[in-house]
């Protein structure tokens, strides 16, 4: 199918604009970009009413601003609420980048910054779309923006925003693309999204740091008993065995498993991609399901001691871990990082005293695919793609779904035209141009398919 003619003509200009918004660079987890937040939240109210927005609104609060935009156009159709952020993460380390992290650069048709994909390029889109109906006079729902500015640091402020604009925010459906596909030529639509439970450890010894020759041996040493408490959450089939971790998974069924393996998924590809020569998981499970429809535990870091140049023969006094869990349907995030908090407490042995606490949490989120929303995408997908789209569980984590289920009462789509190889949160982010294009081309079916 030929790229629709609108935005055949304005092409250049949608990837300028994106390129532009790139440059902004919109870390929220940064007390020093907060101008540059501010900058951003304002490029993307401008962004909306240049696309045809009635109104565009940025609203304060206790953190980083939130942009709220819509058109509405006849109150008898059904509306569209289109959730994205315009936060992107950390760029560190920067010594791993090609190119300056918001100095976008073009190399084989994609485009590498920070936030490519996650999420300017992903909710730019929706924007670019909204000019094109716009323009062709195509619309048949009414559209709203909630484009946030504290994705990557949990959403802090979002649930207060959302309790307190309930009849702003109202809508039939939420459509959100901050997800990704398996690949062009196999499109896919994620189902579900994983909840999260993230915690933090510190271990301490003794009072001060101490020589290894003389203390060692005699006195506990924090980063040993931290990596031995670490190991002591998983058995040798990579089960989690903190006490209760299983308890509200729902199984798969077998036919939603085979369902899923559907999905082309080449092993070897996979590991070639990342540079490892075996694959690593909790036993009885492929790579997919392990990433999917399985609750994980990861350390996401881990430090103590002396790690500067050359040897520093200490014995240390505290050693500290970032850990979280990927949780499934029907596991809480409250009730795992209860149970993650009271495991590390409980396990400690005499001679460290050891302070867990919570960072922030998120519950997993599914659509039923046989949802009128859901089939909307797929039929919009099907028709500029060619194919019927796969359905995916993603392995992220999109924690507002279940806030804006709980406070809107309307179900989610998530429409990613992203890929799980954009190196989301590392080092070289990209996006293809052609998942942009291709994004701004599909999404106007999907709103003439849910009008219908």
């Amino acid at each position: 199918m030929s790229m629709n003619s609108y935005l055949e003509a304005h092409k250049e200009r949608f990837l300028e604009e994106l390129l532009a918004l790139l440059r902004i660079p919109s870390i929220s987890a940064s007390s020093e970009h907060k101008g540059d937040m501010i900058a951003c939240a304002r490029a993307v109210a401008a962004s909306l009413m240049d696309a045809g927005a009635d109104v565009a609104t940025i609203y304060e609060t206790e953190g980083h601003p939130i942009v709220y935009g819509e058109k509405i156009s006849d109150p008898s159709w059904p509306t569209v609420l289109v959730y994205g952020h315009y936060d992107v993460q950390p760029a560190d380390p920067l010594e791993l980048w090609h190119s300056g992290p918001f100095e976008p650069v073009i190399k084989d048709g994609k485009i590498f910054a920070r936030g490519a994909c996650d999420d300017k390029g992903q909710f730019y889109m929706h924007v670019k779309a909204l000019e094109m109906m716009v323009a062709e006079n195509t619309l048949k729902t009414n559209i709203k923006f909630c484009i946030e500015g504290e994705e990557e640091i949990g959403s802090p402020n979002l649930s207060t925003f959302v309790a307190n604009n309930k009849a702003l925010l109202a809508a039939d459906v939420i459509l959100i693309s901050d997800t990704a596909m398996i690949s062009m030529d196999t499109p896919s639509i994620d189902s579900g999204v994983r909840g999260l439970s993230y915690i933090e450890v510190e271990v301490t010894g003794a009072n001060r740091d101490l020589h290894s020759g003389v203390y060692g041996g005699a006195v506990a040493n924090p980063a040993t008993v931290l990596a031995r408490m670490i190991a002591s959450c998983h058995d040798e089939h990579n089960h989690i065995t903190i006490p209760g971790f299983y308890d509200d998974v729902v199984e798969s069924t077998p036919e939603e498993r085979a369902l899923m393996a559907k999905a082309p998924f080449n092993e070897t590809e996979y590991m070639e991609d990342l540079g490892i020569d075996s694959v690593y998981g909790e036993k009885g499970y492929s790579t997919n399901e392990r990433t999917g429809i399985r609750p994980t535990l990861e350390v996401n870091g881990i430090w103590g001691g002396y790690t500067g140049e050359g040897a520093k023969t200490v014995l240390p006094s505290k050693a500290f871990a970032k850990i979280s869990a990927r949780l499934v349907p029907n596991q809480s995030s409250a009730k795992i990082t209860e149970k993650l908090l009271h495991y590390f407490k409980s396990i400690a042995p005499a001679g460290v005293t050891v302070k867990a606490s919570e960072h922030h949490g998120g519950e997993p989120y599914l659509t039923p695919i046989d949802s009128k929303a859901y089939q909307a995408a797929a039929k919009a997908i099907e028709t500029t793609f060619g194919k019927v789209p796969v359905p995916v569980r993603g392995g992220g984590s999109i924690p507002i779904c279940s806030l804006f289920e709980k406070e809107l009462g309307v179900k989610i789509v998530f429409m990613g035209f992203g890929l799980d190889s954009d190196n989301l949160h590392s080092p070289n982010e990209k996006y293809d141009i052609f998942n942009f294009y291709k994004g701004i081309e599909t999404i106007p079916y999907f709103h003439s398919y849910f009008a219908s």
